[in-house]
């Protein structure tokens, strides 16, 4: 018989909170992209393209560790709409942690636009160039991010609420600081 976590592992947190400040980063420079024509689009372009590269990969890692090593329970007395909320907002971040590097990688080969990263790291095209799918990857990519921003916020929220307001110990399962136990039944 397996043992039920109390917490994420250290490993999960890590790639947790170091993917979120990554992913907050790149929602903001993502805006700081489409509303400059300054010098600093280059950069900005060539960070957003290698960190969004580089949080499709940690995401897939973060997929198989959960798929692995699992979740600590919610607690017993959450309210079920409340869980359903949980987890359709959690399959939902995870989804935009996916297709938006995706949509990302997508819409620059439909333009011809070569994918170089830092260190010249080059991904050839895997989409021949057009610009009608250009834009409509285009056009998901901002409103997904936009959406994303909206998801990214809500689960901040559900942090709060759950670290400040119900202190059902949710929080401390992914904290990256030691934590006191629970003192809530989980299920």
């Amino acid at each position: 018989m397996t043992s039920v976590p109390h917490r994420f592992a250290p490993v999960q947190r890590l790639l947790h909170w170091l993917m979120a400040l990554c992913i907050i980063a790149m929602l903001f420079i993502g805006v700081g992209m489409v509303s400059t024509v300054m010098p600093e689009y280059l950069p900005l372009i060539l960070i957003h393209k290698t960190l969004g590269v580089a949080l499709l990969v940690l995401v897939l890692v973060r997929l198989a560790l959960r798929l692995h090593l699992g979740a600590p329970p919610l607690p017993v007395d959450l309210p079920p709409a409340i869980k359903l909320g949980a987890r359709l907002s959690h399959l939902l971040l995870y989804g935009l942690m996916i297709v938006m590097p995706l949509l990302g990688l997508g819409m620059l080969w439909a333009a011809a636009y070569p994918v170089v990263l830092f260190g010249g790291i080059e991904i050839p095209a895997l989409l021949p160039q057009s610009d009608r799918v250009h834009t409509l990857l285009w056009n998901a990519h901002v409103y997904l991010g936009l959406a994303f921003f909206a998801v990214v916020l809500l689960h901040l929220a559900a942090a709060l609420f759950h670290a400040l307001v119900r202190r059902d110990g949710v929080f401390a399962t992914i904290s990256p600081l030691p934590q006191r136990e629970r003192m809530k039944p989980t299920e």
